[in-house]
């Protein structure tokens, strides 16, 4: 199978736009688990958050969306053929679903690029691009599929970060958790992990260096994903 092999999955990504990247597995590793029971995953694209997520807390229920049919035959192969089949996926805009029990904990690495030119590729525009699910819609999901105390994790670069913490704090959500990650200590920050909650409280700021020296991985990088990654 071609693909991405992690420990204890595969991931089948011949029909994703949106191919495994170190972003998703960030946010697969840091996301904050400890209250969850229920968890969804919106955009899982090859389903890697889900089955992150799933390996981490086996007993957790996880539900994933995706809007494209390609993504989500990539993403039902991956769940039926890892340890966890019981993951459950809906094809359909994040928009369109509704649940009658909220959830506890809700992960997404979305689509994020405002402005920018597009490719031919429509698939890949719909996953990278923010016109079928601009961040507006994406917190106002969020709070209709989740309760008071739920956990709302995201991974985006640095300046779409800000723009979405001023569109959470405008929906009445608080920025709990913030991680800025640089590829090695002599670079800016490129990516912002965040969690928001409903509560507000303060801010848990920390920094995390993905490359030591050259192409060595950093020993804070190797701790959050040594239970993922093959080679550490």
């Amino acid at each position: 199978m071609s693909g991405f092999v992690f420990k204890q999955f595969k991931v089948a990504q011949t029909r994703s736009a949106m191919k495994v990247s170190t972003d998703g597995v960030l946010l697969g590793a840091w996301a904050d688990l400890t209250t969850s029971q229920r968890l969804l995953d919106i955009g899982t694209g090859t389903g890697l958050l889900a089955l992150m997520c799933k390996q981490r807390k086996p007993t957790m229920q996880v539900n994933a969306v995706e809007i494209d049919a390609n993504a989500c035959a990539d993403a039902q192969q991956n769940f039926t053929n890892s340890p966890w089949s019981d993951i459950t996926l809906m094809q359909k805009a994040i928009q369109q679903v509704t649940t009658t029990t909220k959830f506890d904990v809700v992960i997404s690495n979305p689509p994020y690029f405002n402005a920018s030119l597009k490719g031919q590729d429509l698939a890949r525009n719909t996953a990278r691009h923010t016109d079928s699910l601009n961040f507006s819609e994406l917190i106002t999901a969020f709070k209709h599929l989740s309760h008071q105390n739920a956990f709302f994790n995201v991974i985006l670069p640095c300046p779409e970060a800000q723009l979405f913490i001023a569109q959470a704090q405008l929906q009445g959500l608080y920025l709990v958790r913030h991680c800025l990650v640089q590829t090695t200590a002599t670079k800016a920050p490129s990516r912002s992990l965040m969690c928001f909650a409903y509560q507000r409280q303060e801010c848990e700021l920390t920094s995390l260096t993905i490359h030591a020296q050259g192409a060595q991985y950093s020993d804070e990088y190797i701790t959050l994903c040594k239970d993922f990654y093959l080679k550490m």
